[in-house]
């Protein structure tokens, strides 16, 4: 093979999370036939965010395909953070819905933080609330956010065993980084985080088994700071210009050369991001049965 081919195993992220919806699909069916429920997830949206749109938009389908109840609301963007509040504290009392996800980002006179504290922590399907973040760090039961969940997915998948394998997560986000830094810990990896001030960063990634990259900055890592064999999760999404003016989607990573030193990587799209919206639905799935005390499908 030319040195210049891809050697790694190209992580196919649409395929797993196909597996992972249909498998949430059986777990509401058997919710339906044993407890009489379907799970209900209300997803809010401020604004009119073209992205946000979207997102929303293909949540909702993805909730539907799944079985579940889906509960969609869209305020203006001239909304006040005490009506957006009042509307979260109402679906909290709403025994219908299992899950609460909050659209981010928020317009800017409202506050994020403030918002997230509103939200039942037994509803927190995006796994934002500090009361989330306290269990996860405390190695407790609970909802854990999608995009770090649906990154062990995949690492599960392309890895013998997580036992003190080296894994370093750059990237320090509340939503990304630090909940995937305790979940490597708890399969007993050994963790660094790294971020905009680590020094020597390309020798830290060197040294990763495991690398996880989350910085939003178009092929930041280069081939060159990849251990030879390493799995790479890359959950950057970014838009570069081209020359017919349409742009492309890169990730953090510079996959091209990536894909010739390691063992398994994610392409962009097409890997990490489908993962976020199939946990999505698992973690709803999760909040129902923890609410109703019922054992939580496997």
């Amino acid at each position: 093979m030319s040195e210049s081919e891809p050697t790694a195993t190209i992580i196919d992220g649409k395929a797993v999370a196909a597996e992972v919806r249909a498998g949430v699909a059986d777990d509401v069916t058997a919710l339906q036939k044993d407890h009489d429920f379907s799970p209900g997830l209300a997803v809010v949206l401020v604004g009119e965010d073209a992205a946000s749109a979207v997102y929303v938009r293909n949540k909702g389908r993805a909730t539907i395909k799944a079985g579940m109840q889906s509960f969609e609301h869209r305020l203006p963007a001239d909304t006040s953070e005490a009506d957006l509040i009042d509307l979260v504290r109402t679906l909290n009392q709403d025994d219908a819905i299992d899950g609460i996800l909050v659209q981010l980002p928020l317009p800017d006179h409202i506050d994020e933080l403030h918002v997230i504290d509103a939200i039942d922590p037994a509803k927190d399907v995006d796994g934002l609330h500090v009361i989330s973040a306290g269990r996860l760090m405390s190695g407790m039961a609970g909802l854990v956010p999608c995009t770090p969940l649906g990154c062990m997915e995949l690492i599960r998948r392309n890895i013998d065993s997580f036992e003190g394998k080296r894994a370093l997560v750059i990237g320090r986000s509340k939503l990304v980084g630090k909940p995937l830094a305790f979940l490597l810990l708890q399969e007993n990896c050994t963790v660094t985080i790294a971020h905009s001030r680590t020094i020597d960063l390309a020798e830290e990634c060197r040294r990763a088994d495991i690398l996880v990259v989350a910085v939003g900055r178009p092929e930041f890592v280069e081939g060159d700071c990849v251990k030879p064999g390493a799995i790479v999760i890359d959950v950057g999404i970014n838009r570069v210009p081209t020359d017919d003016g349409k742009g492309r989607l890169v990730g953090d990573v510079n996959f091209t050369e990536a894909s010739r030193v390691a063992g398994a990587i994610t392409p962009v799209p097409g890997g990490v991001g489908p993962m976020t919206i199939a946990q999505l639905l698992r973690n709803t799935v999760t909040a129902a049965c923890l609410r109703r005390g019922i054992t939580i499908p496997t």
